[in-house]
Formats: structure tokens, sequence, C-alpha cells
């Protein structure tokens, strides 16, 4: 939520859920960056649902490297 152009502030379950939905998207934000370290989605230039079935890849081998 944003802050009300009358400069009133955010109610406190609009802050609380603010604060959450920074939290998710900066994790979701940084698996994405660590994903572009791989070299098959940086050159990608497949037609269709090939960088979907890249990414599912890649996501998967980096999901199984984080459990070790």
């Amino acid at each position: 939520y944003r802050r009300p152009r009358n400069g009133s502030e955010l109610l406190a379950w609009q802050v609380e859920l603010n604060t959450v939905h920074k939290r998710v998207r900066a994790r979701v934000e940084h698996a994405f960056a660590h994903m572009k370290w791989w070299n098959i989605l940086r050159n990608c230039r497949r037609k269709r649902d090939g960088v979907y079935h890249a990414t599912r890849g890649i996501a998967l081998m980096r999901n199984l490297a984080m459990t070790d």
C-alpha cells in the first residue's frame, strides 16, 4: 500500500502487509539474480516454452544445491 496523497499515515495492518511483501519480494529477486548466473539463462534465445523448461531445470538444480 502507498501512503495516501493527503499525507496521512497507513493503517497498522497495511504497514505490516508491506513489510511481509517486501521480505518475500527480496527473496524472489535474490533467487532470480542467482539463477541469472547460469549461462543458459543469460544467453537464452529459446522459442516457445524453452525458457520455461530451462528456468525450471535451473531452479530444480539450485534447490538441490541448497539442500546439500
